[in-house]
C-alpha cells in the first residue's frame, strides 16, 4: 500500500509538471544497476531463462468489471505470449505474442471476435501484422521494466535520466525510455527502495469498444476509459506488491490508470522462474 500512495504522490507532482533536477546530476545506468541489484542482483537475474505467470486481470467496462484470467509464457530473450479467457462472459479466449519477429495471434485478423488483446486494428496485411507486433512486444516491455529493469534484445530500449519527482513520501529517479517504432516512456524508480514503480507514457485516445476487450499491462485502452478527444492520452502503470520468487523480486500487482482513471488491475497469483515450456506454448492455438 505504501508503493501505491507513493506512486499518486510522484504522479500529482509530475502532472502538475514541477520535475526538479537534483543538484547532483544522477546517471540511468546507475538508476538502473540500483533497481536490478533491489530486484534480485544482475547474476540472479541474468540467470532468468524463463517464467510462466498465471492472475487475473479486473477490466473495467463501462460500470461493468470484466474478470479475465491469464496465463503468461516467457522464453527470453525473444519469445512471449499471454493467453486470456473471460470465464463470466460467452467470449473466445485471445492469444497474443511473439516468437522472434514472428507474430502470434488468435483469433487471426478479421475471423472471430476481432483478434487479440491489445490489437490496433483489425485489418489485414504486413503493415497492421507489424503494427500488432510492435503492440505486443511493447506490452512485453512494460511488464519487463516493472520486473528486471533493462531491455532485451526482443525490443531493445535506450535510458536517459531526466529528473527527480519530489514528493511528500520520498523521491524518484525518473528515466526517459525509448525504442523502436517511436516508443516513448518515463519509467519512476523510487530513491528508497530503488524499484520500479510507474511506467507513463502517451497514447492516441481510445475508439469505439470492438469485439473482445483488450487485457493486460500495456494493451490498447480498455472500454470504459475517458471517451476520445482527439488529443493523446496518458497512460500510467502503477507496479506494487513486490515479493521474492525464486531470488528475484516481481510486481504482483499492476495498475493501470488511462487519462486519470483506472481501468484494469492486474493481480499475479504465481509466478514460476526458469521451468521448462512446451514449445507448442509459442504457437498460435489451431
Amino acid at each position: 500500500m505504501r508503493v501505491v500512495q507513493a506512486c499518486i504522490m510522484f504522479g500529482i507532482v509530475l502532472s502538475a509538471g514541477t520535475l526538479a533536477v537534483s543538484g547532483q546530476r544522477r546517471d540511468a545506468t546507475q538508476v538502473l544497476a540500483a533497481a536490478r541489484e533491489a530486484l534480485g542482483g544482475d547474476a540472479v537475474l541474468a540467470g532468468v531463462k524463463s517464467f510462466v505467470a498465471t492472475g487475473r486481470t479486473r477490466q473495467i467496462r463501462g460500470n461493468n468489471l470484466v474478470p479475465i484470467e491469464f496465463e503468461i509464457n516467457c522464453e527470453l530473450p525473444d519469445k512471449f505470449v499471454r493467453k486470456d479467457e473471460f470465464p463470466a462472459q460467452d467470449t473466445d479466449l485471445t492469444v497474443a505474442g511473439f516468437r522472434g519477429d514472428a507474430l502470434i495471434q488468435f483469433p487471426a485478423p478479421g475471423a472471430g471476435r476481432g483478434g487479440p488483446p491489445g490489437a490496433p486494428s483489425r485489418g489485414t496485411g504486413s503493415n497492421a501484422d507489424q503494427q500488432r507486433l510492435n503492440t505486443v512486444k511493447q506490452e512485453f516491455v512494460r511488464l519487463t521494466l516493472g520486473a528486471f529493469a533493462t531491455s532485451f534484445p526482443a525490443y531493445p530500449l535506450t535510458f536517459k535520466y531526466t529528473a527527480e519527482a519530489e514528493a511528500p513520501d520520498g523521491k524518484a529517479d525518473v528515466l526517459d525510455v525509448s525504442g523502436p517504432a517511436n516508443f516513448a516512456a518515463r519509467l519512476l524508480v523510487q530513491r528508497e527502495t530503488h524499484l520500479p514503480v510507474m511506467l507513463i507514457w502517451q497514447m492516441s485516445p481510445p475508439g469505439p469498444p470492438r469485439g473482445g476487450p483488450p487485457a493486460g499491462p500495456g494493451a490498447s485502452a480498455a472500454p470504459g476509459a475517458p471517451p476520445a478527444t482527439g488529443a493523446p492520452m496518458e497512460v500510467r502503470l502503477y507496479y506494487a506488491d513486490y515479493r521474492a520468487v525464486s531470488g528475484i523480486k516481481w510486481p504482483f500487482r499492476i495498475r493501470r490508470a488511462a487519462g486519470g482513471t483506472t481501468t484494469e488491475e492486474t493481480t499475479f497469483d504465481r509466478v514460476n522462474i526458469n521451468v521448462r515450456i512446451d514449445p507448442r506454448k509459442f504457437e498460435a492455438p489451431k
